[in-house]
């Protein structure tokens, strides 16, 4: 049996920016379900980097991504927003019109319809997979050996690690889990690096010291047994090869984004991104914005404090399609005791 829920916003994607958004809503009277494809809260925030540094969010000179993530769901609490996970929204149907918009959200997996009067598309880059590198047979040791994500560093303690690429995951976790391998060595076809610069300075003196080991070229072929990783073999530019000893091998070729069924919602899309105005960040279809990473629009960033800003923004305009006949009295959660109270705060 399916379900059938009615809501006022349905919000697709429960990352740090679709969870930011929850609480401008919240503010504002408005209640949200969220959809998201992952297990759990936090979207890749929480599922790529949980325990990497985050520096540039206000307030906070250092937090983790899971860090953030669990903030963020404390100061959502007073809302007691719905998740829906392990769901991909397959169908967005307008049911209403542009003065009155009105939607008829479907999911995949549970068969869930909502019927909502605005959608939020909060989805990061779409559903994301890691790229793969061309290695015969490497699915044997994934899960055990072979790892495309950190989610808990003290799973590679005392591991010979062999990290393998060029760009800032890479070289993030090679500076982050150096500390505690056994042995790390990084990988790359060529010495030149596209993280940022004092991380691969930092990189680089940890070489000199001889704390870790660089080298160029490219994993050939793996060597193991039982899914169990005991080694790399490594050819150089020149042909010649060699076996780096590993136990553990991180490979980060970055990430294959797919949009899914975004692609056929009637949306303007650009290069897979979704337009929008800078004014609510609504996009071509009235009813529906795109916050975060999965939008696009002049001098757009793609940082998290930037979502946070253009889901404050959508909230506004949103108001407007739930309650119409109120007029909306922009306050400050400084000083309104109305917003204090909503959040349980007020004395």
């Amino acid at each position: 049996m399916t379900d059938h829920i009615e809501t006022d916003v349905v919000i697709i994607g429960a990352g740090p920016v679709g969870l930011f958004a929850v609480f401008e809503l919240g503010l504002l009277d408005i209640k949200c379900h969220l959809v998201d494809i992952l297990p759990k809260v936090g979207g890749q925030c929480a599922e790529l980097y949980p325990e990497k540094p985050i520096y540039d969010i206000p307030g906070f000179p250092m937090i983790t991504g899971q860090g953030l993530v669990d903030n963020l769901m404390a100061q959502i609490d007073p809302f007691h927003p719905t998740f829906h996970f392990n769901e991909m929204v397959e169908s967005l149907e307008s049911i209403g019109t542009p003065e009155a918009p009105r939607f008829r959200v479907k999911t995949s997996e549970n068969g869930t319809t909502f019927e909502c009067k605005a959608v939020v598309i909060a989805a990061g880059g779409g559903s994301f997979l890691p790229k793969k590198p061309p290695i015969d047979n490497i699915e044997a040791y994934e899960g055990t050996s072979v790892f495309y994500a950190v989610r808990k560093m003290e799973m590679f303690r005392d591991k010979k690690i062999l990290i393998v690429g060029g760009g800032d995951s890479a070289l993030d976790w090679t500076v982050n889990l150096q500390p505690i391998a056994k042995r790390l060595t990084l990988l790359h076809r060529r010495d030149a690096f596209r993280a940022a610069p004092h991380t691969v300075e930092k990189m680089r003196s940890l070489v000199a010291a001889g704390d870790m080991d660089l080298h160029l070229g490219q994993v050939s072929s793996l060597k193991g047994e039982n899914h169990v990783l005991h080694g790399a073999v490594i050819r150089k530019d020149d042909g010649s090869e060699f076996t780096v000893d590993c136990d553990v091998m991180l490979p980060f070729f970055g990430l294959t984004m797919k949009l899914g069924p975004i692609a056929d919602w009637g949306l303007n899309l650009h290069e897979n991104l979704i337009p929008v105005d800078t004014e609510k960040f609504e996009t071509n279809v009235p009813g529906i914005f795109a916050i975060g990473d999965i939008n696009t629009y002049p001098g757009k960033l793609k940082l998290i404090l930037s979502g946070f800003h253009e889901g404050a923004l959508a909230a506004q305009k949103i108001h407007r399609y739930v309650y119409p006949e109120k007029k909306l009295l922009f306050q400050y959660t400084t000083s309104s005791s109305s917003l204090q109270k909503k959040l349980g705060v007020a004395a």
